[in-house]
């Protein structure tokens, strides 16, 4: 899978994560990535603006890298801090790459333990995610699942509460979080589907005063999560 953008190059080599090729713009001036990627003798190839803007489609800032396609991890093998309430975020067929890569960045930044997604209809791992990401993707588990609501029936035999997110529910704040939790984000455009509706224990509502009545989903989602963190302190 082809991937670009600085942070995103120097998050894999600071991993000493595999890489196929490194295609450069042929003023790209970032020394030490260049660097890096010689010492680990790594095929680099160079295009011009032209070329390389026809090829990644996106704002690549003069990288692309090709590397292993995404390994996930098996939701049985999560592995949870010590000592701290199990936290888990589940995306119910979000289909927009640049909200998943922000949700990423934010779960990674507040120490959510793993990201479940669903198999079919939901936004998968690619280029758009990786670099909107900013490289959190690298330092998160990440659970790919055949189906929402057996998993969210599995996790609740093992302890786990659902709070699920709509706009007719409890208000947010009044949830308390000091549990091991399971938070779930409804699709952009539908929420949640019924069936994962019905299998939660609670439904958090973030309270709307404007005329626009819902917020985009990585934003949603970053109230949610640091409302968690808030009463877990």
């Amino acid at each position: 899978m082809y991937v670009y953008g600085k942070n995103v190059a120097l998050e894999l080599l600071k991993k000493n994560k595999k890489i196929y090729k490194a295609i450069i713009y042929e003023n790209f001036n970032d020394k030490f990535i260049i660097s890096e990627l010689q010492k680990r003798n790594i095929p680099i190839k160079t295009m011009n603006k032209k070329q390389i803007d026809e090829f990644a489609k996106g704002n690549h800032q003069g990288i692309i890298l090709n590397i292993p396609e995404f390994k996930f991890t098996d939701i049985d093998d999560i592995k949870f801090k010590e000592n701290e309430l199990p936290f888990l975020v589940i995306l119910d067929h979000l289909e927009d790459p640049h909200n998943f890569g922000a949700i990423i960045r934010t779960c990674e930044a507040a120490g959510v333990d793993a990201i479940i997604i669903p198999k079919d209809r939901s936004v998968d791992i690619n280029s758009t995610v990786m670099k909107t990401s900013a490289g959190a993707l690298e330092n998160i588990q990440i659970c790919m699942v055949t189906n929402i609501s057996n998993t969210i029936k599995n996790l609740k035999n093992k302890g786990f509460w659902i709070v699920g997110t709509d706009m007719k529910g409890e208000d947010y704040t009044k949830i308390d979080y000091n549990c091991p939790l399971a938070l779930v984000i409804g699709n952009e455009g539908s929420g949640m589907s019924r069936i994962v509706k019905d299998s939660c224990d609670f439904i958090a509502t973030i309270p709307m005063k404007g005329e626009i009545n819902s917020l985009n989903a990585s934003v949603a989602t970053g109230i949610m999560i640091y409302e968690v963190l808030k009463q877990r302190k």
